[in-house]
């Protein structure tokens, strides 16, 4: 794979312009799709220059992928803070569960952040796929350790079964019933758990 120059990974600077900006490019990303919004839009709605764009993102390439990172390190946060509180890997599934239920159920849904990326992002070797599958590789690894604590008998297939189970139940909350699609996902993780 050839590295463009905006496909360099650039050291994050810590800044108020740099977290609106993020925070913007995320909102209107996940609300709107990635191609359909353009550096232009992000800054104009963050408030910054043109110029704080590019000392903090060389490319709208760059954007996307620190927009991916930024949500894929929430997401790990938020599940080491759960795993922290719980006791059993059991306990956890059940936690995951339950968050992406919630997130399914939230106001403004359109489904996976990460699918949606991927798909407006088909080839495998960009910046933008390899974030993807970078968050996809963790959260399916997380899966099978937790489907291993707790004894299950074949837990790398369980992690996979699992994360087609999340995948559909995104898609059908997102294009259905949000409330029947979180029903149904913890109904076939609760049997997937028990398979012995």
């Amino acid at each position: 794979m050839t590295t463009t120059p905006s496909a360099r990974k650039v050291p994050a600077r810590a800044s108020e312009a740099r977290a609106r900006l993020l925070a913007t490019a995320g909102r209107l990303f996940y609300a709107e799709g990635i191609r359909a919004v353009g550096v232009d839009r992000v800054i104009e709605e963050a408030k910054v220059t043109r110029a704080t764009f590019y000392r903090h993102f060389p490319g709208k390439e760059d954007l996307v992928c620190a927009y991916l990172e930024d949500t894929d390190q929430s997401i790990r946060a938020r599940v080491a803070a759960g795993a922290q509180q719980i006791s059993s890997p059991a306990g956890l599934l059940d936690l995951l569960v339950e968050g992406i239920g919630q997130e399914m159920c939230s106001p403004g849904f359109r489904g996976c952040p990460f699918i949606n990326a991927a798909a407006e992002y088909p080839d495998r070797e960009s910046p933008v796929h390899q974030a993807v599958l970078r968050h996809r590789a963790w959260f399916r690894e997380t899966l099978a350790e937790t489907f291993r604590g707790s004894g299950h008998p074949d837990p790398e297939q369980a992690a996979d079964i699992m994360l087609a189970l999340r995948d559909g139940a995104m898609v059908a909350g997102y294009l259905g019933d949000p409330e029947a699609a979180r029903l149904t996902l913890a109904r076939a993780v609760g049997t997937l758990a028990t398979a012995r």
